[in-house]
Protein backbone atom coordinates (compact mmCIF):
# COMPACT_ATOMS: atom_id res chain seq x y z
CA UNK A 1 0.00 0.00 0.00
CA UNK A 2 1.26 4.05 -1.18
CA UNK A 3 1.59 6.07 1.72
CA UNK A 4 -0.69 8.74 1.99
CA UNK A 5 0.62 11.89 -0.32
CA UNK A 6 -1.21 15.31 0.79
CA UNK A 7 0.71 16.55 -1.62
CA UNK A 8 -0.27 14.42 -4.73
CA UNK A 9 -1.40 16.45 -8.23
CA UNK A 10 -4.58 15.37 -9.66
CA UNK A 11 -6.76 15.10 -12.84
CA UNK A 12 -10.02 17.51 -12.54
CA UNK A 13 -11.50 14.90 -14.89
CA UNK A 14 -10.21 12.10 -13.09
CA UNK A 15 -12.16 13.01 -10.38
CA UNK A 16 -15.31 14.25 -11.85
CA UNK A 17 -15.61 10.51 -13.26
CA UNK A 18 -15.26 9.28 -9.95
CA UNK A 19 -17.77 11.77 -8.49
CA UNK A 20 -20.15 10.91 -11.37
CA UNK A 21 -19.50 7.00 -10.75
CA UNK A 22 -20.24 7.43 -6.73
CA UNK A 23 -23.31 9.35 -7.69
CA UNK A 24 -24.52 6.58 -10.33
CA UNK A 25 -23.95 3.47 -7.68
CA UNK A 26 -26.09 5.61 -5.33
CA UNK A 27 -28.90 6.58 -7.78
CA UNK A 28 -28.73 2.89 -8.95
CA UNK A 29 -29.06 1.40 -5.10
CA UNK A 30 -31.82 3.29 -4.17
CA UNK A 31 -33.59 3.71 -7.94
CA UNK A 32 -34.19 -0.40 -8.54
CA UNK A 33 -36.44 -0.80 -5.75
CA UNK A 34 -38.66 1.71 -6.96
CA UNK A 35 -38.87 -0.02 -10.59
CA UNK A 36 -39.40 -2.73 -9.07
CA UNK A 37 -42.71 -1.20 -7.15
CA UNK A 38 -43.71 0.21 -10.36
CA UNK A 39 -44.20 -3.16 -11.85
CA UNK A 40 -48.56 -3.62 -11.52
CA UNK A 41 -48.06 -7.61 -11.26
CA UNK A 42 -45.81 -7.16 -8.38
CA UNK A 43 -47.78 -3.91 -6.48
CA UNK A 44 -50.00 -5.59 -3.55
CA UNK A 45 -53.16 -4.13 -3.50
CA UNK A 46 -53.32 -3.67 0.28
CA UNK A 47 -50.90 -1.64 2.33
CA UNK A 48 -48.00 -2.88 3.55
CA UNK A 49 -46.13 -2.37 7.15
CA UNK A 50 -44.02 0.14 5.47
CA UNK A 51 -47.02 2.40 4.99
CA UNK A 52 -47.53 3.03 8.72
CA UNK A 53 -43.67 3.74 9.29
CA UNK A 54 -44.02 6.70 7.02
CA UNK A 55 -43.86 10.79 8.41
CA UNK A 56 -46.41 11.23 6.14
CA UNK A 57 -49.18 9.51 4.68
CA UNK A 58 -51.65 10.01 1.45
CA UNK A 59 -54.28 11.97 3.85
CA UNK A 60 -57.25 13.70 2.06
CA UNK A 61 -55.57 13.71 -1.22
CA UNK A 62 -57.34 17.08 -2.59
CA UNK A 63 -57.86 15.33 -6.30
CA UNK A 64 -59.46 12.39 -7.52
CA UNK A 65 -56.52 10.23 -9.39
CA UNK A 66 -59.31 8.07 -10.78
CA UNK A 67 -63.00 8.37 -12.68
CA UNK A 68 -65.03 5.63 -13.79
CA UNK A 69 -65.25 4.12 -17.29
CA UNK A 70 -68.44 3.08 -19.06
CA UNK A 71 -68.27 -0.62 -17.67
CA UNK A 72 -68.14 1.13 -14.05
CA UNK A 73 -64.82 0.07 -13.34
CA UNK A 74 -62.52 3.09 -11.80
CA UNK A 75 -59.44 3.66 -14.60
CA UNK A 76 -56.78 6.26 -14.43
CA UNK A 77 -57.94 10.31 -14.47
CA UNK A 78 -55.71 11.49 -17.87
CA UNK A 79 -57.08 14.92 -16.99
CA UNK A 80 -56.38 14.91 -13.37
CA UNK A 81 -55.50 18.42 -11.48
CA UNK A 82 -54.97 19.39 -8.60
CA UNK A 83 -56.51 21.99 -6.20
CA UNK A 84 -53.84 23.76 -4.86
CA UNK A 85 -56.13 25.66 -3.30
CA UNK A 86 -57.62 23.37 -0.87
CA UNK A 87 -56.22 23.48 2.60
CA UNK A 88 -56.75 19.26 2.62
CA UNK A 89 -56.96 19.11 6.29
CA UNK A 90 -53.99 21.12 7.19
CA UNK A 91 -54.21 23.65 9.76
CA UNK A 92 -53.55 26.83 8.71
CA UNK A 93 -51.72 27.71 11.56
CA UNK A 94 -49.49 25.22 11.99
CA UNK A 95 -48.48 25.04 8.29
CA UNK A 96 -47.91 28.91 8.44
CA UNK A 97 -45.75 28.66 11.42
CA UNK A 98 -43.59 25.76 9.95
CA UNK A 99 -43.68 27.72 6.56
CA UNK A 100 -41.42 30.20 8.68
CA UNK A 101 -39.77 27.56 10.81
CA UNK A 102 -38.16 26.23 7.62
CA UNK A 103 -37.23 29.31 6.45
CA UNK A 104 -35.25 30.16 9.21
CA UNK A 105 -33.46 26.78 9.39
CA UNK A 106 -32.45 27.39 6.34
CA UNK A 107 -31.08 31.02 7.20
CA UNK A 108 -29.03 29.18 9.66
CA UNK A 109 -26.76 27.65 6.55
CA UNK A 110 -27.14 30.34 4.51
CA UNK A 111 -25.96 33.34 4.99
CA UNK A 112 -25.74 32.05 8.50
CA UNK A 113 -23.22 29.38 9.22
CA UNK A 114 -21.72 30.50 5.92
CA UNK A 115 -20.84 33.93 7.71
CA UNK A 116 -19.69 32.45 10.76
CA UNK A 117 -16.85 29.99 9.35
CA UNK A 118 -16.10 32.68 6.55
CA UNK A 119 -15.67 35.10 9.42
CA UNK A 120 -13.11 32.82 11.17
CA UNK A 121 -11.11 31.35 8.20
CA UNK A 122 -8.29 33.31 6.71
CA UNK A 123 -8.39 35.98 4.15
CA UNK A 124 -7.06 33.77 1.52
CA UNK A 125 -9.81 31.13 2.02
CA UNK A 126 -13.26 32.85 2.33
CA UNK A 127 -14.65 32.12 -0.57
CA UNK A 128 -13.83 28.44 -0.25
CA UNK A 129 -15.51 27.94 2.94
CA UNK A 130 -18.65 30.41 1.77
CA UNK A 131 -19.17 28.05 -1.47
CA UNK A 132 -18.60 24.64 0.33
CA UNK A 133 -21.69 25.88 2.76
CA UNK A 134 -23.69 27.01 -0.41
CA UNK A 135 -22.73 23.52 -2.37
CA UNK A 136 -23.90 21.89 0.44
CA UNK A 137 -27.62 23.92 0.37
CA UNK A 138 -27.42 22.89 -3.52
CA UNK A 139 -26.55 19.15 -3.52
CA UNK A 140 -28.04 18.02 -0.27
CA UNK A 141 -31.31 19.48 -0.91
CA UNK A 142 -31.32 17.44 -4.44
CA UNK A 143 -30.22 13.70 -2.50
CA UNK A 144 -32.58 14.45 0.31
CA UNK A 145 -35.92 14.48 -2.15
CA UNK A 146 -33.99 12.00 -4.46
CA UNK A 147 -33.35 9.04 -1.89
CA UNK A 148 -32.39 10.59 1.58
CA UNK A 149 -35.97 11.63 2.72
CA UNK A 150 -37.06 8.15 2.08
CA UNK A 151 -34.11 6.16 3.47
CA UNK A 152 -34.33 8.29 6.89
CA UNK A 153 -38.24 8.23 7.15
CA UNK A 154 -39.71 5.26 5.69
CA UNK A 155 -39.96 1.85 6.55
CA UNK A 156 -39.69 -0.72 9.78
CA UNK A 157 -36.28 -0.91 9.87
CA UNK A 158 -34.14 -0.34 13.10
CA UNK A 159 -31.40 0.65 11.73
CA UNK A 160 -32.15 1.65 8.16
CA UNK A 161 -35.42 2.85 6.39
CA UNK A 162 -36.14 2.14 2.60
CA UNK A 163 -36.94 3.39 -0.51
CA UNK A 164 -40.97 2.97 -0.54
CA UNK A 165 -40.87 7.30 -1.34
CA UNK A 166 -37.60 7.52 -3.01
CA UNK A 167 -37.81 10.44 -5.89
CA UNK A 168 -41.02 11.36 -3.36
CA UNK A 169 -43.38 8.51 -4.82
CA UNK A 170 -46.82 9.04 -3.68
CA UNK A 171 -46.10 12.84 -2.76
CA UNK A 172 -48.63 15.44 -3.71
CA UNK A 173 -50.59 18.69 -2.63
CA UNK A 174 -52.75 16.61 -0.69
CA UNK A 175 -50.46 14.25 1.05
CA UNK A 176 -50.41 15.59 5.31
CA UNK A 177 -47.84 14.66 7.92
CA UNK A 178 -50.23 15.46 10.98
CA UNK A 179 -51.70 18.76 10.85
CA UNK A 180 -48.99 19.95 8.11
CA UNK A 181 -48.66 19.48 4.26
CA UNK A 182 -46.27 16.71 4.02
CA UNK A 183 -44.67 19.09 1.37
CA UNK A 184 -43.74 21.58 4.27
CA UNK A 185 -42.86 18.48 6.23
CA UNK A 186 -40.07 17.54 3.63
CA UNK A 187 -38.82 20.73 3.26
CA UNK A 188 -38.63 21.65 7.29
CA UNK A 189 -36.39 18.47 7.08
CA UNK A 190 -34.24 19.12 4.38
CA UNK A 191 -32.83 22.13 5.81
CA UNK A 192 -31.69 20.04 8.61
CA UNK A 193 -30.10 17.84 5.79
CA UNK A 194 -28.35 21.04 4.47
CA UNK A 195 -26.49 21.93 7.25
CA UNK A 196 -25.48 19.09 9.08
CA UNK A 197 -23.02 18.01 6.44
CA UNK A 198 -22.28 22.12 6.39
CA UNK A 199 -21.25 22.10 10.14
CA UNK A 200 -18.54 19.22 9.36
CA UNK A 201 -16.68 21.64 6.83
CA UNK A 202 -15.72 23.94 9.44
CA UNK A 203 -13.07 21.30 11.19
CA UNK A 204 -10.80 20.35 7.91
CA UNK A 205 -11.70 24.48 6.15
CA UNK A 206 -8.23 25.93 4.68
CA UNK A 207 -6.74 22.50 3.35
CA UNK A 208 -9.09 20.02 1.91
CA UNK A 209 -10.25 19.69 -1.71
CA UNK A 210 -13.33 20.74 -3.04
CA UNK A 211 -13.88 17.75 -5.08
CA UNK A 212 -12.76 15.73 -1.66
CA UNK A 213 -15.20 17.75 0.51
CA UNK A 214 -18.24 16.89 -1.74
CA UNK A 215 -17.18 13.69 -2.20
CA UNK A 216 -16.59 12.95 1.46
CA UNK A 217 -20.43 14.48 2.68
CA UNK A 218 -22.05 12.71 0.05
CA UNK A 219 -21.50 9.70 1.30
CA UNK A 220 -21.50 10.59 5.11
CA UNK A 221 -24.93 11.78 4.72
CA UNK A 222 -26.00 8.75 2.91
CA UNK A 223 -24.51 6.29 5.27
CA UNK A 224 -24.72 8.07 8.64
CA UNK A 225 -26.99 11.51 8.80
CA UNK A 226 -30.01 9.21 7.42
CA UNK A 227 -29.32 5.94 8.87
CA UNK A 228 -28.89 7.85 12.33
CA UNK A 229 -32.13 10.09 11.52
CA UNK A 230 -33.59 6.90 11.26
CA UNK A 231 -32.42 5.16 14.58
CA UNK A 232 -34.09 8.54 16.50
CA UNK A 233 -36.70 9.93 15.38
CA UNK A 234 -38.90 6.88 13.44
CA UNK A 235 -42.38 6.73 14.83
CA UNK A 236 -45.29 4.81 13.99
CA UNK A 237 -49.12 6.30 13.67
CA UNK A 238 -49.27 5.48 17.36
CA UNK A 239 -46.27 7.40 18.62
CA UNK A 240 -44.59 3.97 19.33
CA UNK A 241 -40.31 3.98 18.55
CA UNK A 242 -39.53 2.24 15.11
CA UNK A 243 -35.92 3.03 15.12
CA UNK A 244 -33.25 1.51 17.17
CA UNK A 245 -32.44 4.08 19.53
CA UNK A 246 -36.22 5.30 19.93
CA UNK A 247 -37.89 1.89 20.56
CA UNK A 248 -35.08 -0.17 22.57
CA UNK A 249 -33.85 2.78 24.23
CA UNK A 250 -36.45 6.07 24.27
CA UNK A 251 -33.74 8.12 23.38
CA UNK A 252 -35.02 11.90 23.61
CA UNK A 253 -33.51 14.08 20.50
CA UNK A 254 -36.25 16.45 20.36
CA UNK A 255 -34.31 18.83 17.67
CA UNK A 256 -31.05 17.09 16.69
CA UNK A 257 -28.50 17.30 19.05
CA UNK A 258 -27.56 13.39 18.84
CA UNK A 259 -28.77 13.50 14.65
CA UNK A 260 -27.81 16.84 14.14
CA UNK A 261 -24.96 18.04 16.45
CA UNK A 262 -23.14 14.79 17.75
CA UNK A 263 -23.20 13.13 14.71
CA UNK A 264 -21.81 16.04 12.56
CA UNK A 265 -19.31 16.84 15.51
CA UNK A 266 -17.78 13.17 15.84
CA UNK A 267 -17.34 12.88 11.56
CA UNK A 268 -15.75 16.57 12.07
CA UNK A 269 -12.96 15.20 14.38
CA UNK A 270 -12.59 11.73 12.59
CA UNK A 271 -11.77 13.88 9.11
CA UNK A 272 -9.94 16.42 10.66
CA UNK A 273 -7.37 14.15 12.08
CA UNK A 274 -7.05 12.02 9.17
CA UNK A 275 -6.79 14.95 6.86
CA UNK A 276 -3.81 16.43 9.47
CA UNK A 277 -2.50 19.92 10.50
CA UNK A 278 -3.28 23.36 8.64
CA UNK A 279 0.09 24.15 7.01
CA UNK A 280 2.44 26.03 10.13
CA UNK A 281 -0.59 24.83 12.75
CA UNK A 282 -0.23 25.64 15.72
CA UNK A 283 3.28 27.97 15.64
CA UNK A 284 2.08 30.26 13.04
CA UNK A 285 -0.98 32.48 14.23
CA UNK A 286 -3.71 31.95 12.19
CA UNK A 287 -6.47 34.66 13.47
CA UNK A 288 -9.88 35.08 11.93
CA UNK A 289 -10.07 37.72 9.36
CA UNK A 290 -13.19 39.13 10.10
CA UNK A 291 -14.60 39.46 13.73
CA UNK A 292 -18.12 41.33 12.19
CA UNK A 293 -18.74 38.31 10.28
CA UNK A 294 -18.39 35.92 13.10
CA UNK A 295 -21.23 38.28 15.13
CA UNK A 296 -23.29 38.36 12.46
CA UNK A 297 -22.90 34.78 11.72
CA UNK A 298 -23.65 33.88 14.85
CA UNK A 299 -26.33 36.42 15.42
CA UNK A 300 -27.71 34.96 12.03
CA UNK A 301 -27.70 31.16 13.74
CA UNK A 302 -29.16 32.33 16.96
CA UNK A 303 -32.24 33.99 15.46
CA UNK A 304 -32.46 31.19 12.63
CA UNK A 305 -32.60 28.57 15.78
CA UNK A 306 -36.03 29.43 17.12
CA UNK A 307 -36.69 27.68 13.67
CA UNK A 308 -34.86 24.60 14.68
CA UNK A 309 -36.05 24.15 17.75
CA UNK A 310 -39.34 25.49 17.96
CA UNK A 311 -39.96 24.29 14.82
CA UNK A 312 -39.56 20.83 15.75
CA UNK A 313 -42.62 20.90 17.65
CA UNK A 314 -44.41 20.78 14.36
CA UNK A 315 -47.14 22.84 15.43
CA UNK A 316 -47.87 26.20 16.69
CA UNK A 317 -48.54 25.16 20.30
CA UNK A 318 -47.23 24.85 23.43
CA UNK A 319 -44.95 22.77 23.07
CA UNK A 320 -43.28 25.66 20.54
CA UNK A 321 -43.69 28.14 22.76
CA UNK A 322 -41.64 26.37 25.32
CA UNK A 323 -39.14 25.37 23.05
CA UNK A 324 -38.50 28.74 22.05
CA UNK A 325 -38.30 30.12 25.39
CA UNK A 326 -35.88 27.43 27.01
CA UNK A 327 -33.63 28.02 23.40
CA UNK A 328 -33.24 32.14 24.42
CA UNK A 329 -32.58 31.34 28.31
CA UNK A 330 -29.87 28.10 27.68
CA UNK A 331 -28.34 30.38 25.05
CA UNK A 332 -27.42 33.57 26.91
CA UNK A 333 -26.07 31.28 29.97
CA UNK A 334 -23.72 29.26 27.10
CA UNK A 335 -22.38 32.84 25.90
CA UNK A 336 -22.38 34.75 29.64
CA UNK A 337 -20.70 31.15 30.95
CA UNK A 338 -17.70 31.34 27.80
CA UNK A 339 -17.63 35.47 28.56
CA UNK A 340 -16.58 34.89 32.17
CA UNK A 341 -14.69 31.73 31.89
CA UNK A 342 -12.66 33.72 29.15
CA UNK A 343 -12.26 36.75 30.84
CA UNK A 344 -10.72 34.92 34.03
CA UNK A 345 -8.65 32.83 32.06
CA UNK A 346 -7.44 35.31 29.31
CA UNK A 347 -8.10 38.38 31.04
CA UNK A 348 -10.25 40.06 28.35
CA UNK A 349 -13.66 38.51 26.79
CA UNK A 350 -13.63 38.15 23.39
CA UNK A 351 -16.25 38.20 20.54
CA UNK A 352 -15.59 35.31 19.18
CA UNK A 353 -15.30 33.88 22.24
CA UNK A 354 -19.20 35.33 22.97
CA UNK A 355 -20.55 34.25 19.86
CA UNK A 356 -18.76 31.04 19.84
CA UNK A 357 -20.29 30.77 23.60
CA UNK A 358 -23.71 31.08 22.34
CA UNK A 359 -23.44 28.51 19.72
CA UNK A 360 -22.39 26.06 22.15
CA UNK A 361 -25.46 26.90 24.33
CA UNK A 362 -28.06 26.37 21.18
CA UNK A 363 -26.41 23.27 20.72
CA UNK A 364 -26.34 21.89 24.27
CA UNK A 365 -30.09 23.03 24.26
CA UNK A 366 -31.10 21.42 20.71
CA UNK A 367 -32.12 17.70 22.28
CA UNK A 368 -33.70 19.28 25.64
CA UNK A 369 -35.85 21.88 23.67
CA UNK A 370 -38.98 19.86 23.79
CA UNK A 371 -38.74 18.35 27.33
CA UNK A 372 -36.78 20.88 30.00
CA UNK A 373 -38.45 23.91 31.72
CA UNK A 374 -36.63 27.07 31.84
CA UNK A 375 -34.07 26.62 34.69
CA UNK A 376 -33.50 23.46 33.50
CA UNK A 377 -32.09 25.27 30.23
CA UNK A 378 -30.07 27.52 32.64
CA UNK A 379 -28.37 24.80 33.46
CA UNK A 380 -27.87 23.27 30.34
CA UNK A 381 -26.78 26.20 29.30
CA UNK A 382 -23.80 27.28 31.69
CA UNK A 383 -22.43 23.81 31.53
CA UNK A 384 -21.86 23.90 28.19
CA UNK A 385 -20.30 27.66 28.02
CA UNK A 386 -18.04 26.02 30.19
CA UNK A 387 -17.47 22.20 29.15
CA UNK A 388 -17.34 23.84 25.19
CA UNK A 389 -14.92 26.18 26.44
CA UNK A 390 -12.56 23.64 27.73
CA UNK A 391 -12.97 21.33 24.69
CA UNK A 392 -11.96 24.19 22.47
CA UNK A 393 -8.82 25.06 24.19
CA UNK A 394 -7.53 22.62 26.87
CA UNK A 395 -8.57 19.60 25.15
CA UNK A 396 -7.79 20.57 21.65
CA UNK A 397 -4.59 21.68 22.90
CA UNK A 398 -3.96 18.56 24.55
CA UNK A 399 -4.86 16.04 21.72
CA UNK A 400 -2.89 18.29 19.38
CA UNK A 401 -5.53 17.91 16.23
CA UNK A 402 -6.42 21.22 14.15
CA UNK A 403 -9.92 21.45 14.20
CA UNK A 404 -10.21 24.93 12.26
CA UNK A 405 -13.34 26.21 13.39
CA UNK A 406 -13.88 23.65 16.61
CA UNK A 407 -16.35 21.91 14.88
CA UNK A 408 -16.06 19.04 17.47
CA UNK A 409 -15.21 21.29 20.76
CA UNK A 410 -18.96 23.11 20.03
CA UNK A 411 -21.27 20.87 18.18
CA UNK A 412 -19.46 17.33 19.12
CA UNK A 413 -18.96 18.43 22.68
CA UNK A 414 -22.12 20.33 23.08
CA UNK A 415 -24.46 18.18 21.82
CA UNK A 416 -23.34 15.20 24.39
CA UNK A 417 -23.38 17.57 27.48
CA UNK A 418 -26.89 18.06 25.69
CA UNK A 419 -27.74 14.84 25.13
CA UNK A 420 -26.79 13.36 28.62
CA UNK A 421 -28.38 16.40 31.00
CA UNK A 422 -31.91 16.40 29.00
CA UNK A 423 -31.79 12.57 30.95
CA UNK A 424 -31.78 14.42 33.82
CA UNK A 425 -33.79 17.45 33.51
CA UNK A 426 -36.01 16.10 31.00
CA UNK A 427 -39.57 16.64 32.53
CA UNK A 428 -43.35 14.36 31.92
CA UNK A 429 -45.28 16.46 29.04
CA UNK A 430 -47.47 17.98 32.15
CA UNK A 431 -44.42 19.70 33.63
CA UNK A 432 -45.23 17.88 37.05
CA UNK A 433 -42.43 15.66 37.48
CA UNK A 434 -38.76 14.71 36.14
CA UNK A 435 -38.71 11.62 33.95
CA UNK A 436 -36.77 8.62 35.60
CA UNK A 437 -34.34 6.17 34.15
CA UNK A 438 -33.55 8.05 31.13
CA UNK A 439 -29.78 8.71 31.58
CA UNK A 440 -29.03 5.05 30.61
CA UNK A 441 -30.51 5.50 27.36
CA UNK A 442 -29.35 8.90 26.70
CA UNK A 443 -25.53 7.74 27.65
CA UNK A 444 -26.17 4.36 24.96
CA UNK A 445 -27.39 6.81 22.13
CA UNK A 446 -24.66 8.87 22.32
CA UNK A 447 -21.91 5.90 22.27
CA UNK A 448 -24.26 4.58 19.52
CA UNK A 449 -24.02 7.88 17.11
CA UNK A 450 -20.34 8.02 18.31
CA UNK A 451 -19.29 4.83 16.82
CA UNK A 452 -21.66 4.86 13.97
CA UNK A 453 -20.69 8.22 12.72
CA UNK A 454 -17.04 7.74 13.63
CA UNK A 455 -16.34 4.91 11.31
CA UNK A 456 -18.47 6.25 8.38
CA UNK A 457 -16.79 9.14 7.98
CA UNK A 458 -13.14 7.33 8.18
CA UNK A 459 -14.29 5.05 5.24
CA UNK A 460 -15.96 8.19 3.90
CA UNK A 461 -12.78 10.16 3.71
CA UNK A 462 -10.90 6.99 2.56
CA UNK A 463 -12.99 6.81 -0.62
CA UNK A 464 -12.83 10.61 -1.09
CA UNK A 465 -8.72 9.93 -1.00
CA UNK A 466 -9.34 7.37 -3.86
CA UNK A 467 -11.48 9.33 -5.73
CA UNK A 468 -9.27 12.50 -5.96
CA UNK A 469 -6.14 11.49 -5.73
CA UNK A 470 -5.44 12.63 -2.47
CA UNK A 471 -7.98 14.76 -0.55
CA UNK A 472 -5.49 17.68 0.52
CA UNK A 473 -4.60 20.37 -1.01
CA UNK A 474 -0.89 20.98 -1.86
CA UNK A 475 1.53 23.09 -0.19
CA UNK A 476 1.39 25.51 -3.14
CA UNK A 477 -2.45 25.49 -2.87
CA UNK A 478 -2.47 25.92 0.72
CA UNK A 479 0.06 28.32 0.60
CA UNK A 480 -1.44 30.64 -2.16
CA UNK A 481 -5.60 30.05 -0.70
CA UNK A 482 -8.23 27.81 -1.41
CA UNK A 483 -9.79 30.82 -3.16
CA UNK A 484 -7.28 30.78 -6.02
CA UNK A 485 -6.48 27.12 -5.81
CA UNK A 486 -10.20 25.71 -5.94
CA UNK A 487 -12.55 28.61 -7.79
CA UNK A 488 -10.24 31.12 -9.44
CA UNK A 489 -11.38 34.20 -7.41
CA UNK A 490 -10.77 36.34 -5.04
CA UNK A 491 -12.57 36.92 -1.68
CA UNK A 492 -11.35 41.13 -2.21
CA UNK A 493 -10.48 43.29 -4.54
CA UNK A 494 -8.47 45.44 -2.62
Amino acid sequence: MKPFNPTRTYNPIFIMKNFITILTILLALFVSPIIAQDNPAETPETATPNEASTPAKLEGESASKTEEGEDGKEVENPNQTFDYASTSGADSGDTAWMIVATALVLLMTIPGLSLFYGGLTRRKNVLSVLVQCFACAAVMSLLWVIYGYSFATSGDGRFFGDLSVAFLKGVGPGSMSGSIPESVFITFQMTFAVITPALIVGAFAERMKFSAVMIFLVIWFTFSYCPVWHMVWTFDDDGNGIGYLAKVHEAIDFAGGTVVHINAGIAALVACIVLGKRKGFPDKPMPPHNVPFVLIGAALLWVGWFGFNAGSALTAGNQAGMAQLVTQVATAAAAFAWMMVEWIKRGKPTAVGIATGAVAGLVAVTPASGSVGPMGSIAIGIAAGVVCYWASSSLKKALAYDDSFDVFGVHGVGGIVGALLTGIFAISADGSEMIKNQVSGQVISVIITIVWSGVVAFIAIKIADVCCGGIRSSEDDETEGLDLADHGEDGYQL
